[in-house]
């Protein structure tokens, strides 16, 4: 089942938007979460995982960008969209550049628009995922080959950055 998570603080755009997606994508696949606060949806996110955020720009206590941008560090495999009536271009540059937002879909929006933005997004969460287990798989990997005494010294390392690094001298005589 996939996971949504619709932020935006007019109560009626979240009525629209969720009655339209259970309306065309079915209420069996899809499972949908709506906020009008920013700061309560981004709680919510650390107490679960969602396949996308969908999140108004203009909204009181935290815009969207701020939003987005914080859930792309505590969830980066979620994929981010914003859903805006503002069309100034500076708004959807630092939406784009700040929080990577992989889509940003103009209010009022066309619900065939919407829906294809959702099917690309669902994609790219499954690639940002398979991302994921390759990288984990790669560090088990490499931590299988390396010595308990490797292991050892980059967590003495990670601790103390530089505490490993001796300096030489010319007679084989450790420097201060």
């Amino acid at each position: 089942m996939r996971r949504i998570l619709l932020v935006d603080d007019e109560i009626n755009v979240l009525n629209a938007l969720t009655r339209a997606l259970r309306q065309q994508l079915g209420v069996d696949e899809l499972q949908i979460e709506a906020y009008t606060n920013p700061l309560a949806a981004l709680q919510r996110c650390c107490e679960s995982s969602f396949d996308i955020v969908i999140s108004d720009y203009r909204m009181p206590e935290l815009n969207g960008v701020e939003l987005l941008h914080t859930l792309k560090e505590i969830a980066p495999a979620t994929v981010r969209m914003m859903l805006s009536a503002s069309t100034e271009f500076a708004t959807v540059t630092t939406a784009i550049a700040e929080a990577q937002v992989f889509r940003y879909i103009a209010k009022p929006w066309q619900i065939a628009d919407l829906l294809a933005d959702i099917g690309l997004a669902l994609i790219e969460r499954d690639a940002l995922l398979e991302q994921q287990q390759q990288a984990g798989q790669l560090r088990r990997q490499r931590d299988a080959l390396r010595t308990p005494q490797q292991i050892e010294a980059a967590l003495l390392d990670d601790e103390e950055p530089g505490m490993l690094d001796v300096k030489w001298g010319p007679n084989g005589e450790i420097m201060l």
